[in-house]
């Protein structure tokens, strides 16, 4: 029962995908402005995060096995690779560890990640709360504080009975399952995003608040409103009533919770370095149009000129690059909100939070991962001023590192009160850091025309790191197979014993397996 408890508590927190300075690729390759010179076919990708570079290794797959001759260019207009996931240092000082300013972790089922790491030689740590004590916060008391104890978890079952956290287990448990089918020889290909929902039988939960979907389900308001809500919260800034419900399961699933030793952009940047890919950072993609060539139909204008290209992946949230399409185009991807997240590091002596802020005893020791609920404020109560504080383990004998997520600026005054005036070092960040993910069964085209595809069409399903490079390898063996007669992994495993055989090996990942 505490292992249930735990699991469903605790969630994948801090799993937000948010860029690092990569200085050997910047200028790596200049781009030619006059495209008469190429005789090989040239692809196109926009953006050097997850979707981006691991379109580029999908592509690199396809030429090492069936000799697929195409160039491949990245245009980044960033002078880092990795879009949502990079890391800073504290104190701004190289020597310490760096700190993942947002896309945190991993989990298990995340193959395409689990499985770059190990190919890569990429060293890895497990998600680990030092001091192993977590709550929840309602913005005037923590309702829920837990270290795993007897005791601890005999009031959490006091508070939530047995059935909703195993509940909810069982439904996050199903729901992986048909997940990693994607990963199975026998994945689909697909242009319809709502199809594969469909064909998933995850309909109800893209059309469902997450809220709705869960009470539909025999999982308790309260568990549902406090224990769910606080980790859609942390995951996604959105309350558990607003989120569809395929990404409140998805913020339940933390089976070993992992990260990349340095940082997970790691991944990233060895996914362009082993495609052989040309990228260009610090480099902005002003238009992408039609021309009147069969073999050659679109250009791409950039800082570095003009090129023209047989295929395009955009890779990156249209909205946010500036990027001028033709109408034709542009008007089949719809507005996409994404949360404008704050996000502060900051380095303290202070061994936990103030326990006067907290309403705790003095003489108690506050969590040391805090995560939030909106329930409070739906009573009428006061808001949490934060979506979470998180511990993140000592960088020096002295000094401890904490994360903040935040839907507005933390002031100083504010986190002086919070640490009780311990504070070494603050570094502050502002971004568009995932979409705003209220249920619905329409979601963006994933082939805009012939040889222009868009990965992103995918994130307002499920956004994740993994996920885009799923959503990348849909792409690439559509585009192949439309541009070339190939693929990743050429013609479709057949459903012979041997293909079933391995069909039921979980280490098998399709697109590094055949």
């Amino acid at each position: 029962m505490r292992s249930v408890l735990l699991l469903s508590l605790v969630s994948s927190s801090l799993a937000i995908q948010l860029p690092f300075k990569v200085p050997f690729f910047q200028n790596r390759f200049s781009a030619e402005d006059d495209d008469s010179v190429h005789e090989t076919p040239r692809i196109a990708i926009i953006g050097a995060g997850a979707a981006g570079s691991s379109a580029a290794f999908w592509i690199s797959k396809a030429q090492e096995r069936f000799g697929v001759n195409v160039e491949v260019d990245v245009y980044e207009r960033s002078s880092y690779i990795g879009g949502r996931s990079t890391t800073v240092f504290p104190h701004d000082d190289p020597s310490f560890s760096p700190v993942e300013l947002g896309a945190s972790i991993y989990v298990q089922s995340n193959k395409n990640m689990v499985r770059a790491a190990e190919a890569f030689n990429l060293s890895t740590k497990p998600f680990d709360d030092e001091e192993g004590t977590f709550g929840v916060w309602d913005g005037e008391q923590v309702i829920v504080q837990s270290g795993g104890g007897w005791w601890d978890t005999l009031k959490l079952v006091w508070r939530y009975g047995y059935t909703s956290p195993r509940r909810v287990n069982s439904i996050v448990s199903d729901t992986v399952k048909q997940f990693v089918t994607l990963y199975s020889p026998h994945t689909p290909k697909w242009d319809n995003i709502t199809g594969l929902a469909s064909s998933f039988g995850w309909l109800d939960l893209v059309q469902t608040t997450g809220a709705d979907y869960l009470v539909s389900q025999g999982v308790s308001r309260k568990y549902t409103y406090e224990i769910v809500e606080a980790s859609t919260r942390v995951n996604y800034a959105q309350d558990i009533d607003k989120i569809h419900g395929l990404e409140g399961v998805v913020s339940m699933a933390a089976d070993k919770a992992t990260s990349i030793q340095g940082g997970n952009w790691k991944v990233f940047e060895k996914f362009l370095d082993s495609s052989k890919a040309n990228v260009f950072l610090n480099t902005t993609v002003f238009s992408i149009s039609q021309t009147s060539s069969s073999s050659r139909p679109w250009l791409v204008t950039s800082e570095k000129g003009s090129t023209r290209y047989k295929g395009v992946i955009m890779a990156a949230p249209f909205h946010q690059t500036g990027i001028k399409l033709p109408s034709a185009l542009a008007s089949q991807i719809p507005e996409q909100p994404y949360v404008h997240l704050h996000v502060t590091l900051l380095a303290t002596t202070a061994p936990h939070m103030s326990t006067e802020y907290l309403n705790l005893p003095a003489n108690s020791k506050p969590p040391s991962m805090l995560l939030t609920t909106w329930e409070g404020a739906r009573q009428g109560s006061k808001a949490p001023e934060f979506n979470s504080i998180s511990y993140h383990g000592k960088i020096n004998e002295s000094e401890w590192v904490v994360k903040i997520f935040s839907m507005e600026a933390v002031s100083d005054e504010w986190l002086n009160k919070i640490f009780d005036g311990q504070i070494t070092w603050v570094y502050r960040k502002e971004w568009d850091s995932y979409p705003v993910l209220p249920p619905t069964t329409e979601f963006p085209p994933v082939k805009l025309d012939t040889g222009f595809y868009y990965v992103n069409a995918f994130e307002p399903f499920i956004s994740t790191m993994e996920t885009e490079t799923i959503a990348s390898r849909n792409v690439v063996d559509l585009l192949l197979a439309e541009q070339f007669r190939s693929s990743i992994c050429g013609a479709r495993i057949s459903a012979s014993e041997h293909e079933v055989h391995k069909s039921d090996d979980d280490s098998f990942v399709f697109g590094w397996d055949c």
